[in-house]
């Protein structure tokens, strides 16, 4: 009698009914090991087990084990309790049902479907019908659990598997988001160094002195879900640059949560592709914010500037990215002239006439800072001179006057995107019908695609305003302590001029147009006094 040696394979997915007694692994190891213990001929070698594998996915840690064995010679007898066990996939299961175990000599038993291959034929009409039946069942649950997790998602639940660093599952209900109390203490500290003026490789560097664990890190010395593979896998990982900016671009910390940015084509294709960002899932207040709205989108502007870093000390130069050349638009640049032990520090335009100036200026910092630092106190004490009469108005006439504002801001906006969307159908048409080159309307779609993404990314931040002002009881006037609190400013540091100034546009040597922080609901309180003042006249 010929010896088989035996490996046990078994599976069980994450999408199989866990309480199902019968798809148990549990329940599998009895089945088959009281099935060998009966059969004489087969001696069991191995047991393989892959708990939470998709039957689609042949990529199995212990499946590819057990395929490591069988090409080495030490096995030629695979039993499973089902053929489903062995895949869900009709043309790949078939595959190693009719070429690779036959490639090996290798012998296949399924026990409750009575397949064995020392009797059966691979081509039987029987066994392909039931991988036909196994394919089917993968692609209808891969429908259903796509629906309800669009389901889920549409009413603003969590359904990711490893929450981002600063949050876990919340006890209470595993579909919502709770503070990690500690965690979320590093996260402030980031967000808080970015906006003095810190870079990302220096805040990391910081991290890493301190001995604070790495988001990877911290989650495994606590035992939280954690993404496998890639950057994850490494032993010790550090914090890095790429980590801090990963954290400060997240807008899942201003109690926002988005989801569904990645799909993949069906359930056979594991390859993730992005979704366009009108087809994310958005749901505002989901979970208890780790960083004010303001904060967060301040450190965006802030890395959308140029932040050009100073060799010395890694911090970001006090006006990099906010001063602005009044002629052409473009960055002014800071630049150290050193001559005879003398050190002049100025600004001007990098492009200067090649880039259409006429007359480009150049500005010495100390004057700079100075015009600056005075036009700052002033603005502050307009503010301040304010505050009285702003303190009295009702936030509902300065909230309804916002609302009209950004309503007429999204109409127009809309109006811009629904044209774009018309070009970019005409284009095709003429594409179509020959009207317009293959390269014309490759370029020209482009074009049409950057002019959609950037208005639809502009529809987002305008509906978050809209939305914020018609929520606001009394959050629309917090914007006068935001200036109160540097009443007694008497010098400029990177953090005030960040969350003072939007930008600094040079007209000339003796002008400067300042865009302050909070302009709109600035002008709009001046509007709210000089309307109040007429009305006592009258």
């Amino acid at each position: 009698m010929q010896k088989y040696k035996t490996a046990a394979y078994l599976r069980l997915s994450y999408t199989d009914e866990k309480s199902a007694e019968s798809d148990s692994i549990l329940n599998q190891k009895k089945l088959i090991n009281d099935f060998i213990a009966s059969r004489p001929e087969l001696e069991l070698v191995s047991e393989r087990i892959d708990d939470g594998w998709s039957g689609t996915n042949f990529q199995r840690p212990n499946f590819q084990a057990m395929l490591a064995d069988i090409e080495a010679g030490k096995i030629n007898c695979v039993v499973v309790k089902d053929l489903s066990r062995l895949g869900r996939d009709y043309i790949d299961t078939g595959r190693y049902l009719r070429q690779i175990f036959p490639q090996y000599g290798v012998r296949f038993i399924a026990i409750n479907d009575n397949i064995d291959t020392l009797k059966d034929r691979c081509d039987d009409i029987s066994i392909s019908f039931k991988n036909i039946i196994n394919d089917a069942y993968a692609h209808d649950i891969s429908k259903k659990t796509r629906s309800a997790l669009a389901v889920k998602r549409k009413n603003g639940d969590y359904v990711g598997a490893c929450p981002i660093y600063g949050y876990v599952k919340s006890a209470d209900n595993k579909n919502r988001l709770a503070v990690d109390d500690y965690a979320a203490e590093v996260v402030r500290d980031i967000f808080r160094m970015k906006i003095e003026g810190v870079s990302a490789a220096k805040i990391a560097n910081e991290l890493n002195t301190n001995g604070e664990l790495s988001p990877i890190a911290y989650k495994r010395h606590h035992g939280l879900p954690f993404p496998k593979g890639g950057y994850a896998d490494v032993s010790e990982a550090k914090w890095s640059a790429t980590t801090v900016i990963r954290i400060l671009k997240d807008e899942t910390y201003t109690g926002v949560l988005i989801q569904g940015k990645q799909t993949t084509g069906n359930h056979k294709i594991k390859k993730l592709t992005s979704k366009p960002s009108d087809e994310w899932e958005r749901t505002e207040q989901a979970h208890d914010a780790i960083i004010r709205r303001h904060d967060f989108e301040l450190v965006q502007r802030i890395i959308r500037l140029d932040t050009r870093i100073s060799p010395q000390n890694s911090e970001v130069y006090l006006f990099s990215g906010i001063l602005i050349c009044g002629c052409c638009g473009g960055r002014m640049t800071r630049k150290v002239n050193a001559n005879q032990g003398n050190r002049r520090v100025y600004y001007n335009c990098r492009t200067g006439r090649n880039n259409g100036c006429e007359t480009p200026v150049m500005l010495r910092e100390p004057d700079l800072i100075d015009c600056v630092l005075q036009n700052t106190k002033s603005y502050i004490n307009n503010i301040i001179s304010l505050n009285e009469m702003l303190t009295t108005m009702t936030t509902e006439n300065l909230n309804r006057s916002l609302v009209e504002k950004y309503s007429v801001r999204i109409s127009e906006n809309e109006n811009r995107l629904e044209e774009v969307r018309k070009f970019k159908s005409s284009l095709y048409e003429q594409f179509v019908n020959g009207n317009v080159s293959k390269d014309d309307y490759k370029y020209m779609k482009a074009s049409y695609d950057a002019d959609y993404s950037r208005l639809t990314a502009a529809k987002t931040t305008l509906n978050s305003e809209l939305e914020n002002a018609r929520n606001s009881t009394g959050e629309r006037l917090k914007w006068v302590e935001h200036f109160k609190q540097y009443s007694g400013l008497e010098e400029l540091d990177r953090k005030a001029v960040i969350r003072l100034i939007r930008s600094i546009r040079v007209v000339d040597k003796k002008t400067l147009d300042i865009t302050f922080n909070f302009a709109d609901e600035y002008g709009m309180a001046v509007m709210f006094k000089k309307n109040e003042s007429t009305k006592e006249v009258v």
